[in-house]
């Protein structure tokens, strides 16, 4: 199969295209390196450098590709610039989803798989964890372009009759991970005591988040491309894991060289969020594999092999 990987140098996506080329599949990937790495390129992979907000440049990667699925990761996800700078994330996040999907749409791409937020898109839940059927309220520009992202895919998917899939993640973490993510929370207390900073506590650091691991993530994707299924899907651990949590288990994986934490004035953020994953289980035979406290070990050896 012939699969352009956006987003292919970052965090998740790098990930994702391992997989796929070790699968056996012709990859490309574009990317803009803005915050992804030629370090993380597959040496298998064709790479293409570019930016999605720009039309032409996405245009001529379509007209040389003749892909059969596209599967989009390329994003802004720095939730604190969403905010400072609502006018960048729409600009790639909406804008640059819209010129990836006209494309889709007009050179005949059969499949298309969007990476979602589930750790945002919802906003403050009362009762987690909370299924794909649960009120959108979404509290950051981010998680606004996200949802944006998602209502165009809808639309137009129903009115080209485009086979799409939507992937609500939840905080994602693993070796990789830049510490400016909406997720980075794991990378950010990392790379402070590898740094032999403090990490720092906003607020109570009782806000939970549900944490799912890298490699659970490349297996939905893949297991998402095995099934052919289209729909809307969770994937996450449905555990809520609060701040203080997630400082004691990455202090513990650091055992005496752990810094103690400092803190600082709340942030505007969501309380609570876990994903009821009930249906990508049900559906494509989902399962997360991997616990919260074995991913931080994992990323934490990851950090310190490669100098952060």
């Amino acid at each position: 199969m012939r699969i352009l990987v956006t987003g292919g140098a970052g965090f998740i996506g790098s990930h994702i295209q391992d997989k796929f080329v070790e699968l056996g599949h012709e990859v490309t990937v574009l990317d803009n390196l803005a915050t992804g790495k030629k370090d993380y390129l597959n040496p298998k992979a064709n790479f293409i450098e570019g930016d999605i907000t720009i039309e032409s440049v996405i245009r001529d990667v379509f007209k040389k590709g003749e892909f059969d699925l596209v599967n989009h990761h390329a994003a802004q996800t720095n939730l604190r610039r969403s905010f400072d700078d609502p006018v960048h994330d729409c600009s790639v996040n909406v804008i640059g989803t819209l010129n990836i999907l006209k494309a889709i749409i007009d050179f005949k791409v059969p499949r298309f798989i969007f990476a979602s937020t589930g750790g945002a898109i919802y906003g403050d839940t009362e009762e987690p964890p909370v299924d794909e059927s649960a009120p959108l309220k979404p509290k950051s520009p981010y998680s606004i372009s996200k949802l944006a992202c998602e209502n165009y895919i809808r639309n137009l998917g129903e009115l080209y009759n485009l086979d799409y899939t939507i992937l609500r993640y939840a905080n994602v973490f693993g070796p990789r991970q830049i510490a400016k993510g909406e997720a980075g929370v794991v990378a950010i207390f990392t790379e402070r005591m590898l740094e032999g900073k403090p990490p720092i506590i906003f607020g109570s650091g009782l806000h939970t988040r549900d944490y799912v691991y890298i490699t659970d993530i490349v297996d939905a994707n893949v297991k998402m491309l095995e099934s052919g299924t289209s729909g809307i899907f969770n994937i996450g651990r449905g555990v809520e894991i609060s701040v203080l949590d997630v400082l004691d288990i990455v202090s513990k994986a650091f055992g005496d060289r752990a810094i103690p934490a400092e803190n600082a004035p709340e942030v505007p953020e969501v309380d609570r969020v876990a994903l009821d994953s009930t249906k990508a289980r049900t559906v494509l035979g989902w399962e997360p594999s991997v616990d919260f406290e074995t991913g931080v070990v994992e990323t934490v050896k990851s950090y310190e092999a490669h100098g952060g």
